[in-house]
């Protein structure tokens, strides 16, 4: 890992956590008045959750998905223009020419309103424990394919989303990239929140010596339906920086690169990696 550090040294970071339901335009009203709260902190990056566009009846995402460029894109664009900030979209469903599925898809913006980076979710969330509780995400959503980073001020971020956080060898590919944070807005679910949500967040901080960023929805979005919230923001230490209180709020935390720097210097874990001897198993291989 390349210990030279070029470019600022510390960077504000606020996650805005609300509420979506299904009523679309309500919620980018929402969206935007909290980046407006978000940008009065002095926060250099604003984050919204996951799919916070819409939050109802799957077989309707096509319905309620954005093109990009669109009018969705647009407006978020406009937010990051006028503070001067950069934005990340959260995710939103995504049109895509040609499917009659979407991508769940991320964008950043740059101050100028200009798109730096897309990343289309790669996990999603099959599952089938009984008859009566079932959900393919796969069935109206197309995985994304490619792995981001972008910088901001000579800091490298990389981005996941929810699912994503149980897949490890994402968080450090994206550390191998140079990642110093991670950016994960979610909709994780209040049943595994409670036991997952913060160990899992808190791991990946450890394991990659890196700053997590996440927003999360919260509370009640359909009958019998509910996301955990609890958005964090945590150190390469581990350290619960910031967490969100069960209700709409926005969390601020600033990022300081030495501290990384500092970690990795402490307990270089990634730097003594023996990638020369991880091999996957043949029984692994022929799965595949």
């Amino acid at each position: 890992m390349d210990n030279q550090m070029s470019g600022v040294q510390h960077l504000a970071i606020a996650a805005a956590q609300f509420n979506p339901r299904d009523d679309k335009a309500a919620n980018i009203d929402r969206a935007l008045s909290l980046i407006d709260q978000a940008a009065i902190s002095g926060a250099r990056l604003v984050m919204l959750p996951e799919v916070w566009t819409f939050m109802g009846d799957q077989s309707l995402l096509a319905e309620h998905a954005d093109p990009i460029p669109g009018d969705l894109t647009m407006r978020l664009a406009d937010r990051a223009r006028r503070h001067g900030i950069y934005v990340h979209s959260g995710t939103f469903y995504e049109k895509i020419e040609g499917d009659t599925r979407v991508a769940n898809t991320a964008v950043v913006f740059n101050p100028d309103g200009d798109i730096v980076a897309k990343y289309r979710k790669m996990h999603l969330f099959d599952i089938a424990l009984n008859a009566d509780l079932t959900f393919q995400e796969s069935a109206s959503v197309v995985p994304g394919e490619e792995i981001v980073t972008f910088d901001i001020d000579g800091v490298t971020i990389g981005l996941a989303t929810c699912y994503d956080l149980r897949f490890p060898e994402l968080f450090r590919i994206l550390t191998l990239m140079g990642a110093e944070v991670i950016l994960l807005p979610a909709a994780f679910t209040l049943m595994t929140g409670k036991d997952h949500w913060e160990v899992l967040i808190r791991a990946r901080a450890i394991e990659n010596q890196i700053y997590m960023v996440t927003c999360n929805q919260f509370g009640q979005w359909a009958p019998g339906k509910a996301n955990y919230g609890r958005s964090m923001i945590v150190d390469p230490w581990g350290t619960v920086l910031a967490t969100a209180p069960d209700m709409e709020s926005v969390i601020t935390a600033v990022i300081d690169r030495e501290h990384v720097a500092k970690i990795r210097r402490q307990i270089p874990s990634v730097t003594n990696r023996q990638p020369d001897f991880y091999r996957w198993p043949d029984p692994v291989l022929a799965r595949r």
